[in-house]
């Protein structure tokens, strides 16, 4: 039987599945093959756009409440195709020390992570680039991997004002190299089928073929 996915439609990845989550580099899975990571600001429809991309119902948990993805959270797409959900930045009520926790997982997930191919930023279309958001756009870039911004919620805003924030973005991108960017929606599917093939070029590189061993973070390399 076919699982139940997103607007009816048949799946890209019909074989999608969780594959396991980590909240130390010791419990990565194995660094082989290609994988995208996701990452956004808390609240910004991250896991959404990831039910979305993948047309599955409930792969990855939404809530209203910000701050829901805590863990590095790994879905096989397919043999050796992998999408990486981040926990979530920005968000306030969470204590400083977990802060902490994830801003160093994070920069050893982005420095010593070899399958990692390409970064998807997920940002509210109504507040994009955010501080937060151009510290995770300098950590993805300090790895030399191409970015795709996905600015969601474009539902929100009329077309006319979404294609003027677009524009913004764009021109405040325009002189790094590597870095394009969209309007989404996973409420009305603005969006959906440009998304679904960003993530397929990003994951198109060429894949890891087994594990490489490399040093400890470079602190350098993102903050």
């Amino acid at each position: 039987m076919t699982a139940p996915t997103a607007r009816g439609a048949v799946s890209s990845y019909p074989n999608v599945r969780f594959l396991t989550s980590a909240n130390a580099v010791a419990q990565l899975p194995p660094d082989q093959g290609v994988e995208v990571a996701i990452a956004g600001r808390s609240n910004a429809g991250k896991s959404s756009a990831i039910n979305a991309l993948t047309q599955r119902k409930g792969l990855a948990r939404t809530s209203k409440t910000p701050g829901a993805t805590r863990l590095i959270n790994f879905f096989e797409l397919a043999p050796g195709r992998r999408l990486v959900d981040l926990p979530g930045y920005g968000f306030a009520a969470v204590a400083g020390e977990m802060r902490e926790h994830w801003g160093e997982l994070l920069q050893a997930y982005f420095a010593r992570r070899q399958a990692l191919k390409g970064a998807i930023v997920v940002m509210d279309v109504r507040h994009p680039l955010t501080p937060h958001d151009a510290g995770m756009l300098e950590l993805a870039l300090g790895r030399r991997i191409p970015v795709h911004i996905l600015l969601t919620k474009a539902d929100k805003l009329s077309r006319s004002a979404g294609m003027k924030a677009l524009a913004g973005v764009r021109r405040d991108i325009a002189a790094t190299p590597g870095v394009t960017a969209q309007l989404f929606s996973s409420h009305d599917g603005t969006g959906l089928a440009a998304a679904r093939s960003a993530l397929e070029r990003l994951l198109d590189e060429r894949p890891v073929e087994k594990e490489t061993p490399v040093g400890p973070a470079d602190p350098t390399g993102a903050r």
